[in-house]
């Protein structure tokens, strides 16, 4: 199909109508590509030494799937840090419950590889790495499994609002089983080869919070080893749809309008609900201990010095209002999205996390609690060539990856928080200004 045939006529009969303006090409056919790189190439800015971002690593079609409109492709430098040695455990979900159960820990060496531009970050990771390695202890749990939809039911009347909010808490286990029975008709629908519902995304809890004439409905659901944000939207959607012809025929109650999505899912937006409950993302713990000597030989500072800097900072957040409690999470989750083919929308709410640092007899030991790391091993942009690659080197295929991937993520994330917390603590921060001192002087230099 040629760009030309998405050209529409312009309304009415007259000849001499004026023409519309030739919609911008926007499928990923071959020729359609072609056509918005002619397009890119005739503009002003455009100047053929740039041309090298449409010669394809890969076929084009191994990226068609992933998003609309594919015209070019960036290419983002890789590092890869390591050995890390962590201690994490094997996860699956409880049938019943659908609570997280453990069922091993085990502990081995990871190489993680970031994609980043940040000079300094690499180094200051694998700096971490070391301060492990010389007789320090890495471990992570993960705690929950969630991911929210929050769909809307607005009515005439609070009074309404309550009384759909009652029935659906006495209808729960219903809408449940709905979702679940093989024989609901929505596993036959399909739409541009996709089924209306999702069999991976399972419904465990139905909660409700009533705001003024609209009554909120939180369907928490899991969604195996994808992330799941458009299976649990299809879900949302038929269950919306399923519960606004039950109201009207048990209650009486008309909705007179409904939102899949109204904005208290916790979709993109960091927020206290999600800091504090988890609910949106793996829930994940890492922990870490470090001795004396350790601090001193290799990350240069003192228990002492990271003590006194965790009471000021833990105040300055305080007073600026910031939401998490945490150094520098989103560098490591940002670089590790990139690489894994994650959705790089959800780096701000990945990135909430909440730091606690304590003395032991020998040194320290901070824990760091993840509530909500979204991330899959299927779906999206995992199936870009680089992200099956880069999954494949950290082991993060097959049943219970995505819990594997969450865990190692949160691991790399703690080492780069010990190293840049390590950097700030020395007198008078030198260590983390030399840092970024060096980084500079590195930008600025044509070969490495």
């Amino acid at each position: 199909m040629s760009a030309e045939s998405d050209l529409q006529p312009a309304a009415g009969n007259h000849l001499s109508a004026p023409a519309r303006r030739q919609p911008w090409p926007r499928k990923n056919t071959p020729d359609q590509i072609q056509a918005r790189q002619e397009i890119l190439r005739g503009l002003p800015g455009w100047h053929a030494e740039n041309d090298f971002v449409f010669e394809w690593p890969q076929p084009p079609a191994a990226y068609a799937s992933v998003l609309e409109a594919l015209t070019a492709h960036v290419v983002l430098p890789v590092s890869v840090v390591g050995p890390l040695p962590v201690t994490m455990g094997s996860y699956h979900l409880d049938e019943v419950s659908g609570n997280v159960v453990e069922d091993r820990r085990h502990t081995e060496e990871v190489y993680v590889p970031l994609a980043h531009s940040e000079g300094g970050l690499s180094a200051s990771m694998q700096r971490g790495i070391a301060a492990v390695i010389d007789g320090g202890t890495l471990e992570t749990w993960v705690l929950r499994d969630r991911i929210t939809r929050d769909s809307c039911f607005i009515f005439e009347s609070a009074a309404e609002a309550i009384a759909c909010a009652a029935w659906l808490a006495d209808h729960a286990e219903e809408l449940r089983t709905w979702l679940r029975d093989p024989s609901n008709p929505g596993y036959a629908q399909s739409f541009g080869g996709v089924t209306l519902l999702s069999r991976h995304a399972r419904l465990w809890e139905v909660d409700t919070q009533v705001l003024g004439s609209a009554c909120h409905v939180l369907y928490r659901f899991s969604t195996g080893e994808a992330c799941g944000p458009n299976m649990i939207t299809r879900n949302a959607f038929a269950l919306n749809q399923w519960v606004s012809e039950r109201l009207v025929s048990d209650t009486g109650l008309r909705p007179t309008r409904m939102l899949v999505e109204a904005n208290m899912g916790g979709d993109k937006k960091p927020s206290w609900q999600y800091f504090l409950d988890g609910g949106h993302g793996k829930t994940v713990f890492a922990s870490v201990r470090v001795r004396e000597q350790t601090l001193r030989r290799v990350l240069r500072t003192s228990s002492e010095d990271l003590v006194a800097l965790q009471h000021v900072a833990s105040q300055g957040g305080h007073a600026s209002g910031m939401q998490s409690v945490a150094f520098t999470p989103a560098s490591a989750i940002a670089a590790m999205f990139a690489t894994t083919g994650q959705d790089l929308g959800m780096v701000g709410t990945s990135s909430m996390a909440h730091d606690v640092l304590d003395r032991t007899s020998d040194g320290v030991h901070v824990g760091m609690r993840f509530p909500g790391l979204e991330v899959g091993t299927v779906g999206g942009g995992t199936g870009m060539p680089h992200a099956r690659a880069y999954l494949s080197l950290l082991g993060c295929v097959g049943p219970g990856s995505a819990y594997r991937l969450a865990q190692i993520i949160a691991a790399t994330a703690l080492c780069l928080e010990l190293s840049a917390s390590a950097a700030a603590s020395s007198p008078g921060s030198e260590h983390f200004a030399m840092a970024h001192l060096a980084a500079s002087g590195r930008s600025g230099q044509a070969q490495p």
